[in-house]
């Protein structure tokens, strides 16, 4: 059974149809929802996105689709390079785990896309810069002509087994203290999903991987990821190690530890919209919700 994936959920159709017609935007904008964005954070009210009026917006916009009443959705985006934000900006970290289907899909398709276009004002191929056209799903360069279409960088994320159920988390240096998570790594040019599985268990942590199975996946928006979420046994539960340059220690947990050292505060989880809390939750079982609480972090 696939895992729900907090970040997986939408309700908008991205209707690239509409995308190619600069008279349908135009009309599609005057009655739309428009999301409004400060460098990778969003306007918000209570616990919501705000949207404001066409008539605010004096800054890029994108398209974003239809919701099922046929509504645009839109997102207008500002440039911002201080390093503190009004408080009426939030990430979508803080914000994620209390949007609705509809809002969270817009909000992860959002992020995605400004933070592209911001990372590529030029050409790949001669240098000149570029602008956004096809309602911002593509950029175009202004010299050569080239055109640019968003990157999504694939990494694969494993829950690491033994035969006797156990799982194995591992720290990276760069995290907080007793932060604790799952393994993962990004796939290689030319590497395969499950190939790039067996290769970061075993750098990272010495494991030989038996058996796995694909759980899910989910968007990652930090900025442009998608994570290919597996569960794998390995052989050698008593041999494994950390490898020492990103992950210096590792633990085998079984539920009753992982709950013990959640309540006595030696241990903290990721996140509730990562794609390794929802791993871990799904392993505990249905009392995850009310067993591990009170311990989470993002990393640094």
């Amino acid at each position: 059974m696939l895992l729900n994936l907090p970040l997986s959920r939408s309700k908008l159709d991205r209707a690239a149809h509409l995308r190619s017609e600069k008279a349908v935007l135009d009309e599609l904008w005057q009655r739309a929802r428009i999301i409004k964005m400060l460098g990778d954070r969003f306007l918000i009210a209570g616990k919501s996105l705000k949207y404001i009026e066409p008539t605010e917006a004096e800054t890029t916009r994108y398209f974003l689709g239809l919701d099922e009443s046929n509504t645009p959705y839109f997102v207008a985006h500002t440039k911002y390079d201080e390093k503190e934000f009004p408080e009426e900006y939030q990430s979508l970290r803080s914000i994620g785990a209390d949007l609705d289907d509809l809002q969270i899909g817009a909000a992860v398709h959002a992020l995605a896309l400004t933070q592209w276009h911001e990372s590529h004002q030029r050409c790949a191929k001669c240098g000149s810069s570029t602008h956004f056209t096809f309602g911002g799903a593509v950029r175009e360069c202004d010299s050569c002509g080239a055109s640019h279409h968003p990157r999504t960088d694939p990494a694969i994320i494993v829950l690491v087994k033994d035969a006797q159920d156990r799982i194995l988390l591992g720290r990276q240096k760069v995290w907080p203290a007793k932060r604790f998570s799952t393994f993962a790594g990004f796939v290689e040019p030319g590497e395969s999903f499950e190939s790039c599985v067996i290769r970061e268990v075993a750098e990272e942590c010495g494991g030989k991987v038996s058996e796995m199975h694909f759980l899910g996946s989910q968007p990652w928006p930090f900025p442009a990821s998608i994570m290919i979420a597996y569960e794998a046994v390995i052989t050698n539960p008593d041999s494994v190690k950390a490898d020492g340059e990103e992950i210096e220690e590792i633990v085998w947990l079984t539920r009753d530890d992982l709950k013990n050292k959640i309540a006595n505060s030696e241990l903290l989880l990721p996140p509730i919209i990562s794609v390794a809390r929802a791993m871990i939750n799904n392993w505990y079982g249905k009392d995850a919700a009310h067993d591990l609480t009170g311990g989470e972090s993002w990393r640094n």
